[in-house]
């Protein structure tokens, strides 16, 4: 008895696109091979110091009844910083992480005092009222464009790494149920082979000059030299994890000791333990009383060593 039409197997051809081939295309290259065993080495170093790490009054930057703000070392872990003020005799009982910084970058790291408190600034960085800058030192071709703005996507690829994704693919699905999300970030040079000036941070509405918006993967510039020393201010508009770190590699300037995203790990002589961004300054208002507060992180000796021969290195901090 023959079987019927309905009853026969399905003959699906293999070429018949599967689910994970209509993920975006990640427009940042993969993590580099050699990046896995540095961040580990990294990182078992960080455990080791963050363990040790006790937060003195020479950390402090701003405190008052509500909120304390710290100048969080290269190398020490949040939550290390958290647990030495929670350890403190003297430390309030609702203490609370208002941001969180990567493990090797330095800066402003904001403490609530209760829980009142921290779910108001909470609902200021989700609103963006926050504004934040960062200084960064770079490596690659010394960039054509003064002030820039880079807009993209950002989301995890199939191998857990954190990627550069075109715009337009904003909203569309990923590996693990995530969707790519917007990010966006604006640049200023501040030098480039330490001549420059060193810029007071600008408080209101800042926006490159030129504005890229990413759908495509970023070109390596032939025959440019990819040899200069570059410091610049981001000013980052949403929160993505790696954000300022991931639009430097896309920018072609990634920040030296970056070895996740690009970055030289020897330099001038000196093999660099930790990536070179510096949390510069948190811009608020006071979740309590309403006072805009601006709080800035004093300059590591890198950003000094950098700017020898620029002006004005004194404006800030």
């Amino acid at each position: 008895m023959s079987s019927s039409p309905q009853n026969k197997p399905s003959n699906i051809s293999t070429n018949t696109p599967t689910l994970a081939e209509n993920y975006p295309i990640p427009l940042s290259p993969p993590l580099p091979a050699i990046s896995k065993e540095i961040e580990l080495n990294r990182a078992t170093i960080a455990s080791s110091n963050s363990n040790l790490f006790s937060l003195s009054k020479s950390h402090t930057i701003y405190e008052d009844e509500w909120l304390l703000a710290v100048n969080k070392p290269q190398g020490i872990y949040c939550d290390s910083v958290l647990s030495s003020l929670q350890s403190q005799k003297t430390a309030p009982p609702e203490l609370h992480l208002a941001n969180r910084l990567d493990r090797d970058t330095s800066g402003v790291m904001l403490i609530t005092k209760s829980h009142k408190v921290a779910s108001n600034l909470v609902k200021a960085f989700t609103d963006r009222k926050v504004k934040k800058t960062y200084i960064a030192l770079c490596t690659g071709v010394a960039p054509i464009w003064e002030t820039i703005t880079v807009r993209s996507g950002h989301g995890r690829s199939k191998f857990g790494a954190w990627r550069v994704y075109g715009f337009s693919d904003v909203g569309r699905g990923l590996p693990g149920g995530s969707r790519v999300r917007e990010m966006e970030t604006s640049f200023e040079v501040l030098s480039v082979n330490g001549k420059g000036s060193f810029t007071e941070v600008c408080e209101s509405g800042f926006e490159g000059r030129s504005v890229v918006v990413v759908e495509e993967k970023a070109v390596k510039t032939d025959g440019g030299d990819d040899g200069n020393e570059i410091v610049v201010r981001a000013y980052p508009r949403s929160g993505r994890t790696h954000q300022i770190r991931l639009h430097c590699q896309y920018l072609r300037i990634s920040i030296i000791g970056d070895v996740k995203y690009e970055g030289v790990c020897e330099w001038k002589g000196r093999v660099h333990d930790g990536h070179h961004l510096h949390a510069e300054t948190l811009s608020f208002d006071h979740p309590v009383t309403g006072v805009r507060v601006t709080v800035h992180a004093p300059l590591p000796q890198w950003v000094n060593q950098a700017l020898l021969n620029s002006t004005n290195i004194d404006t800030v901090g």
